[in-house]
């Protein structure tokens, strides 16, 4: 194991032995974890073999437990209330779905109430779950690492906002580099004295300190907690952006500087009605959203994203060997969505290799989108066939899938979307297509075509049918049948190798077993 659990010199490890019998990802089985957050405390099943591992089950509640410990030097009385509630329902929950007890972590509220110590015996008695207590440097080693699960080539600085701290470190090269934790959070904030002005020059005080130790001008900040994920929302609403999917959504200083503004000038209760953020998280949000234009202030980053990964799966990250940590998350879920969706498991490498021709000369990251398509070409064909286009965009650009931008998912989705639907004229997802530029469309539009005629020209293996040969420069795309594909190149497959060529800007050309034996 890379890291420990630490509290006042105890180490714990949060796991009794690796998840991973072996550097494959088929021993890992449901394993579920409980973050004892300030505000928050939440229960996630991880399913599946994955490097990007899907949530089998994910529920939140807001206890509160650090509102008021700034003052009081205790756990809300409420809070501790609604907290062993939920704890009694977490623990039942996970007997009930026959899983090992989960990874139970508590962060600042527990670590630093004097009743910490005694809420922790009085859970562990009647739930039967453990707490273990970790301090702010591993909370926020912890949260980078669930960064370094969703983003492998994250290079920055990832900062965790919770209720009573802030929590920064750096990250490159999949490593977790220097961190540090503050008092930033809102719970806390809401104690500090002399009005704005006093708020303002606290927080300005506590990250410049911060940007002392950690250095300026990071390529990105990454965003993690659930006050940073509202004030991203509300980015949305303000921008009327088409997409509401959280994680990976990127903003830059001047949006968060405009976006505070905004949220100071309109009422908290008409931007909860707007957006459906929860009442207990948007009375957060003034709060956060000082602390937020004050991080950008200070550290100046190039850019700034919004994570919905964090402690709880660095814990799972934790677990995982070095060859699975290098692991595309993308290609990986596509993977284990084919495996669990597809008619033809296995079919989408093949596709990808017939194709391949087509896309000789893309970029690697251009690559494994190609790659991600091929393997979810099929995943919806239990959907309508009149609403099946639409329903495999929906399906891609809303799923939980890491290692994938904004651009990326809409980039997917046009091309499923043509996979199974020639145009894309009226479609009532065309909001999102202005993600794109003109040639990414383009592309998406022609992998979208080369999918639909792929998929059905053979459906064992277009291999064994045929190859494709494309010369941009003379513009002619080139079909050689084997015997096979003699039989299979009926009047469907003719008509889609033609919107195939024509999508390319080239000359379908096809070229016959027999004519080719003849010259």
């Amino acid at each position: 194991m890379n890291g420990v659990l630490t509290k006042n010199g105890e180490t714990v490890e949060p796991f009794a032995r690796s998840l991973f019998e072996s550097d494959s990802a088929r021993a890992l089985s449901r394993v579920g974890v409980i973050d004892v957050g300030s505000n928050s405390i939440r229960m996630v099943v991880f399913d599946g073999a994955a490097r990007s591992p899907a949530y089998f089950y994910n529920e939140k509640v807001m206890a509160g437990l650090g509102q008021g410990l700034a003052v009081t030097g205790r756990l809300n009385p409420e809070g501790v209330q609604r907290a062993h509630s939920a704890l009694r329902r977490f623990a039942m929950l996970a007997r009930s779905m026959g899983i090992k007890p989960p990874v139970c972590v508590a962060t600042a509220a527990v670590r630093e109430a004097e009743d910490g110590p005694a809420f922790r015996r009085a859970i562990e008695k009647e739930t039967g779950l453990k707490l273990l207590v970790i301090d702010g440097i591993e909370e926020a080693r912890l949260s980078a690492q669930g960064v370094l699960l969703g983003w492998p080539e994250a290079n920055g600085l990832v900062c965790d906002i919770g209720g009573n701290s802030m929590e920064l470190a750096e990250v490159s090269n999949g490593r977790v580099g220097r961190r540090i934790s503050t008092q930033l959070g809102p719970f806390r904030l809401q104690q500090v004295g002399g009005g704005q002005s006093g708020l303002r020059d606290h927080i300005r005080a506590v990250m410049e300190q911060a940007a002392q130790e950690l250095g300026t001008g990071h390529p990105q900040i990454y965003l993690v907690g659930g006050s940073w994920r509202a004030i991203a929302r509300l980015d949305m609403e303000r921008r009327d952006y088409p997409m509401t999917v959280l994680h990976e959504y990127r903003m830059h200083t001047q949006d968060v500087l405009q976006t505070v503004k905004w949220i100071a000038e309109n009422k908290l209760s008409d931007l909860r009605a707007r957006t459906g953020i929860s009442t207990s998280r948007i009375e957060l949000v003034p709060l956060a959203s000082q602390v937020l234009r004050q991080l950008v202030l200070s550290f100046q980053p190039k850019s700034i994203a919004v994570s919905s990964y964090g402690i709880r799966e660095g814990l799972l990250y934790e677990q995982m060997p070095e060859s699975l940590r290098r692991r595309d998350p993308l290609i990986e879920a596509a993977r284990f969505t084919e495996r669990q969706m597809a008619r033809m498991p296995g079919f989408g490498k093949k596709l990808y290799h017939f194709l391949s021709p087509l896309f000789s000369k893309v970029a690697p990251e251009q690559d494994r989108l190609i790659r991600a398509a091929c393997l979810l070409h099929d995943t919806t064909w239990r959907a309508h066939p009149d609403y099946r286009a639409e329903a495999c965009f929906d399906n891609v650009t809303r799923a939980n899938m890491a290692a994938l931008s904004h651009p990326e998912r809409v980039f997917l989705g046009l091309a499923l979307l043509h996979r199974y639907k020639n145009s894309r004229a009226n479609s009532p997802m065309e909001p999102l297509f202005g993600l794109l530029n003109e040639r990414q469309t383009q592309d998406a539009e022609v992998l979208g075509k080369a999918m639909r005629f792929g998929a059905m020209f053979s459906i064992r293996d277009p291999s064994e049918a045929g190859s494709l040969k494309f010369y941009p420069k003379k513009k002619v795309l080139e079909l050689t049948l084997t015997p096979t594909g003699e039989t299979l190149m009926g009047e469907v497959a003719e008509a889609r190798f033609r919107s195939l060529a024509a999508a390319l800007g080239a000359e379908p050309v096809v070229i016959s077993s027999t004519s080719r034996a003849q010259s």
